[in-house]
């Protein structure tokens, strides 16, 4: 009969992956600790909301409120699946520079490197920049991890000064030019533009690809794997269709002023120089909106109490979101995420 394993629970199960979760407990403690000497409040917002996140591509688990002790009406919620409405509300407040550790949730999300159910850290810093953020990403990753990470056979040595390079450069190393598929006044990408840039560079293109498809597509294959390898690397200035809620580029309105850090080849963060114009968010968040109805055939709609406080006055600030536990990965030198996670995939099938 073939071997049947363990249960998480399993004594000998939990012994294998002590080393691993006790490797995850210091980052956790070490990580508050980074955060806090660098000025930053912990906070803890809400897991259950009204809307879990603009992210097109996301899907979220649904819930239902049912009041039962005279209070309110009943209303369908959601797991979030990141803290960042949340936590920006609370800048419009005055909280100054925040972090939180916050769990969330992404339906479906199932590989060694995803979990429908993980820990993200968040931290918003103000008046710091792009620039000033990756120098705190840059320190925080130094302090808290080994001197050398690796994964699936990708190493990194964190010694040495990271990478910063701009997708414009990223992509022109391939041959192609992506910005010129951007209408720097609607922010919009020309799918056959890109598809036409790529052909002429030599590059096999998938037919009926749109703009972001085309883009990812490229990303993945001439781009990704070439970040994180040998030293740390911060991919930046991303496309203007790739905006979300960072903000354009002054300089160069088909960028935005976003970047993605990367080590031992996997993406680490992502982060933007925050958009604080309630107006643009607002247009933004009704193409999400419509994108995610004619994609998925449902989800939910704009967030107009965060619209709301953007319109009130957030100050310049810039964040982050780190998935946390693949920080514990690179940390304890394990394979997948179920080797830092506490019961492992419970209970998710197949995680």
């Amino acid at each position: 009969m073939p071997h049947q394993p363990l249960p998480t629970w399993h004594p000998e199960a939990l012994r294998a992956r002590l080393p691993a979760l006790r490797r995850r407990a210091a980052l956790m403690r070490d990580t508050r600790a980074f955060w806090e000497a660098r000025g930053c409040m912990e906070v803890e917002t809400p897991a259950l909301v009204p809307v879990p996140g603009m992210e097109v591509h996301l899907h979220a688990f649904r819930s239902r409120f049912e009041p039962h002790l005279g209070r309110g009406e009943g209303r369908d919620l959601w797991l979030r699946t990141s803290p960042e409405l949340a936590i920006k509300r609370l800048l419009v407040g005055g909280a100054g520079s925040v972090f939180e550790i916050a769990r969330v949730w992404r339906n479906g999300e199932v590989s060694p490197r995803h979990a429908p159910e993980f820990t993200m850290l968040e931290v918003y810093l103000e008046g710091a920049g792009m620039e000033g953020l990756m120098d705190a990403v840059e320190d925080y990753l130094r302090a808290v991890l080994p001197p050398r990470v690796a994964h699936a056979g990708v190493e990194t040595d964190l010694s040495l000064p990271f990478e910063r390079v701009s997708v414009a450069e990223a992509f022109a190393r391939a041959g192609v030019d992506v910005l010129a598929s951007v209408d720097p006044a609607t922010a919009e990408g020309d799918g056959a533009a890109l598809a036409a840039a790529a052909r002429a560079a030599g590059l096999a293109v998938p037919a009926g690809l749109g703009w972001e498809d085309l883009f990812f597509h490229l990303m993945l294959e001439h781009v990704e794997p070439c970040l994180g390898r040998g030293r740390g690397s911060f991919l930046t200035h991303w496309p203007a269709p790739q905006a979300a809620l960072a903000r354009r580029d002054p300089a160069d309105p088909r960028a935005a002023l976003r970047f993605e850090v990367f080590a031992a080849g996997l993406e680490l963060g992502n982060a933007f120089d925050e958009l604080r114009d309630a107006a643009e968010q607002r247009a933004r968040f009704a193409r999400d909106v419509a994108e995610r109805e004619a994609l998925h055939g449902e989800g939910w709609g704009v967030d107009e109490d965060f619209l709301a406080a953007l319109d009130a006055g957030m100050p310049a600030v810039s964040g982050i979101a780190m998935g946390f536990d693949r920080l514990a990965m690179l940390a304890a030198g394990v394979p997948s995420l179920d080797g830092v996670r506490w019961l492992g995939a419970w209970p998710y099938p197949g995680a």
